[in-house]
């Protein structure tokens, strides 16, 4: 069709056919500007509401897991620990250890043995996906009040590992001698195993410096969960307590003498407690069921300490089940590659005999 000759001109008479087509020209000239106008606005506005929603429901912000190529300080920086990555890590202060490849990461805790880099990434990115997943994984036991009068208080909180909801939690303590937490092997890895056999974890970062002052935020955060264990999703019937070394302590400090003798609140004392490798000797007849574990080429704990406590524990009347490897050494962790590996299900089973199964 040739336009040209049925535009309109002045100065001559419009032929009636071609007054049709120019009708019917600026009815669809109409038609498709108004469409390519609704078209536009139609995509704006989802384009809109896609962002908007797909950024907070379908597509959220996804968080890359760790590798051993990594850098500490990567754990530090990563989005999914904003605001608590420094307290991931063995001391208040970790800077000179930022550039250290996560495969070296052993090397951050002199006083820990058979750390498998592989292990710690495996259970940091574990709270890598619950973060993805939209989950609260950190949790400051203390009030903002309490922290800002004593900031050593600043550097401590809890690290939860979701199991199912409304079953039992375990409390586990890393060791470190009381000079750094050794969370990233013998907190996370533990948590993170607790968690998939279906029960509630939590992970604490404790003060450093005192076993006293470990203690007493053992059993703030306990007294914490207690509070709480409705919003958490836990029941706190049937708690644990986990320790190795100087965690183990603290563990031992609870089912000795309780939440309330660390100025904690009046409550009841866990129903297990799992010790592993500490020379700690301390018992009575009221002493929380124990489940405890040592190596004999232990280098820092006296093996013949750990059996006479043992055997007074038994004989004061408690329930004691031991386990004692030969080769895991000292701060073995869930003992990958050694002989003690498997202990950590051995110890759910020991706290599972006293879990009231309930209808």
């Amino acid at each position: 069709m040739n336009l040209s000759s049925n535009t309109y001109n002045p100065g001559h008479s419009r032929p009636k056919g071609g007054l049709l087509i120019f009708g019917l020209y600026s009815i669809l000239s109409l038609g498709l500007i108004l469409f390519l106008s609704c078209t536009k606005k139609s995509a704006v506005g989802e384009s809109s509401d896609t962002i908007k929603s797909g950024y907070s429901e379908e597509l959220p912000a996804m968080h890359e897991a760790l590798t051993i190529d990594n850098n500490i300080g990567d754990i530090v920086n990563h989005p999914a620990f904003k605001g608590f990555g420094e307290i991931l890590l063995p001391r208040d202060d970790n800077s000179r250890f930022y550039n250290t490849q996560l495969g070296k990461v052993g090397s951050l805790m002199p006083y820990h043995q058979n750390v498998d880099p592989e292990v710690v990434v495996g259970a940091l990115n574990h709270m890598i996906e619950a973060v993805n997943d939209g989950q609260t994984i950190f949790y400051n036991f203390y009030t903002d009040g309490q922290m800002q009068d004593d900031p050593g208080k600043q550097n401590t909180g809890l690290f939860f590992y979701r199991g199912k909801p409304d079953a039992p939690f375990a409390i586990v303590c890393p060791g470190g001698g009381f000079s750094y937490v050794g969370s990233l092997h013998e907190g996370f890895p533990l948590a993170s195993e607790i968690s998939k056999k279906g029960y509630n974890a939590f992970v604490i970062r404790y003060r450093i410096g005192s076993g006293r002052w470990a203690t007493e935020d053992l059993a703030a955060a306990i007294s914490y969960i207690f509070r709480n264990a409705e919003t958490l999703g836990v029941d706190k019937t049937d708690y644990s307590v986990w320790g190795g070394s100087a965690g183990a302590r603290m563990a031992g400090d609870i089912a000795l003498d309780g939440v309330s003798a660390y100025s904690g609140e009046d409550l009841p004392k866990p129903v297990a407690a799992i010790i592993a490798y500490t020379g700690q000797s301390s018992y009575s007849g009221d002493f929380s069921p124990a489940f405890i574990t040592v190596a004999a080429n232990d280098r820092i704990v006296n093996v013949t300490t750990v059996e006479r406590r043992v055997d007074n524990l038994r004989k004061a009347g408690v329930d004691v089940e031991y386990h004692k490897y030969e080769r895991a050494g000292h701060g073995f962790g869930l003992g990958t590659g050694t002989d003690a590996e498997g202990w950590l299900d051995l110890a759910v089973e020991f706290w599972e005999s006293y879990i009231d199964e309930k209808e």
